[in-house]
């Protein structure tokens, strides 16, 4: 009986820590979330820079690719 008395002191103890420290930090989903949107905005505006230079560079007046 001993046993049991001192299984649910410990249980109850320790659920009430847990309640007590609500803020245990953040998940780690969000974060990789918000880092992959990052990354595909940035891929993005890598593409849309790459293609306004090239278009610009095609404009130039006897325009040669360079050896």
């Amino acid at each position: 009986m001993f046993l049991y008395t001192y299984l649910h002191a410990a249980v109850v103890t320790r659920l009430a820590e847990l309640r007590r420290d609500a803020e245990r930090g953040d998940s780690p989903v969000p974060t990789a979330v918000i880092i992959f949107g990052l990354v595909a905005v940035a891929m993005a505006v890598t593409a849309l820079a790459l293609t306004k230079a090239n278009d610009w560079m095609k404009a130039i007046p006897n325009h040669t690719q360079p050896k």
